[in-house]
């Protein structure tokens, strides 16, 4: 490849992946045509990207990014996979896409994943990730935590007390009766 070719590609790694804050490393080499196909279908039905890259290339766009943990899994054939910012929008959504497609093809190799500067490496550590919450879901169970003290306050104005409310109507009664009240009853 001559060295404008490299330059261009270079510059379009950087460009295309300057806004990339996440991403997958895979591998997809052994996968037969429809499988490769139905893959990236899939994937980019769900808003998610898939892109072969020229490892050295990669190595050198990466360098001083958010992308940059995952250089060190760039070894052989490799692509990125990572949200395309619309209908996926985190690294925990490719991950759950992409380790349910690795049950279903054999020639599906999870490398590496990248979130927030931290490296998932392997098929175990993107399953790992895989289970982390999306951003949606995290937002989701801060505002049931914060609504969980408020709901049990609720419920404890409202229940105990009617049943001090029967107490004082009960002492009202007996005073109204003029009857003595003691502590047993």
């Amino acid at each position: 490849m001559s060295k404008p070719v490299k330059e261009l590609l270079l510059a379009d790694y950087k460009k295309r992946f300057d806004d990339v804050e996440a991403a997958l490393v895979i591998d997809i080499r052994g996968m037969d045509a429809n499988d490769n196909n139905a893959l990236r279908l899939d994937l980019a039905s769900k808003d998610i990207r898939v892109t072969i890259v020229k490892n050295s290339l990669a190595r050198k766009a990466f360098a001083g990014t958010r992308l940059e943990p995952i250089i060190g899994s760039l070894q052989g054939p490799s692509a990125l996979a990572y949200p395309d910012g619309i209908g996926a929008e985190s690294v925990v959504d490719v991950a759950r896409e992409l380790v349910a497609w690795a049950r279903k093809l054999e020639h599906l190799e999870l490398r590496a994943a990248v979130l927030d500067g931290e490296l998932f490496e392997g098929k175990a550590g993107v399953a790992r990730l895989s289970q982390y919450p999306t951003r949606l879901e995290a937002k989701a169970r801060v505002v049931q935590l914060v609504l969980t003290p408020a709901a049990t306050l609720v419920a404890a104005m409202l229940g105990p007390p009617s049943g001090i409310l029967s107490i004082v109507k009960e002492i009202e009664r007996r005073f109204s009766d003029e009857q003595t009240i003691s502590k047993a009853g």
